[in-house]
């Protein structure tokens, strides 16, 4: 399936992981956003639930094991080129994800994995959308989310991640 200038929205997925108070998020290898922090996900394989594709997206981005949970945030992600034709359409279904084995270590599609705290997460550089969706885990762990400031990002296209 081609990614980019796609003849119709791909789907996509995403693991909000947390653990011990942390969120797991990744640095991207590749376009979109390559070079990017985010949270670890990618495209839906035929065959599989939503839920599945999150575990797998995780294993094979982060090394870990994970039980995909709640629905945190259904959203598109379009990026337009220069001449404005849709270069990527992204449908994400971001899920609340719990660990369950195996040790993080970047693999796939990112170039490096990181927890992070609720707290560090509000200085990290990361787009303020994907910030959104991990307060919104921590608030799932019954955590109160910041006052909705915005995390550091150089610029935030369209959409999210």
């Amino acid at each position: 399936m081609k990614r980019d200038y796609p003849e119709r929205p791909i789907v996509g997925v995403g693991a909000v992981i947390l653990n011990h108070g942390r969120v797991l998020v990744v640095r991207r290898a590749t376009e979109p956003l390559k070079g990017e922090w985010s949270i670890p996900g990618g495209v839906l394989e035929l065959g599989e639930s939503l839920r599945q594709g999150a575990e797998r997206e995780a294993l094979e981005e982060t090394g870990l094991q994970v039980e995909a949970g709640e629905v945190l945030e259904v959203f598109d992600r379009v990026i337009r080129d220069k001449a404005g034709a849709v270069r990527y359409h992204y449908v994400l279904v971001d899920f609340f994800c719990r660990p369950v084995a195996g040790e993080a270590h970047a693999g796939g599609d990112a170039a490096e994995v990181r927890w992070i705290t609720l707290q560090e997460l509000e200085d990290f550089p990361i787009l303020e959308s994907a910030a959104s969706v991990i307060r919104k885990g921590f608030a799932r762990l019954g955590g109160e989310p910041p006052a909705n400031r915005t995390a550091r990002s150089s610029s935030e296209p369209a959409g999210r991640r």
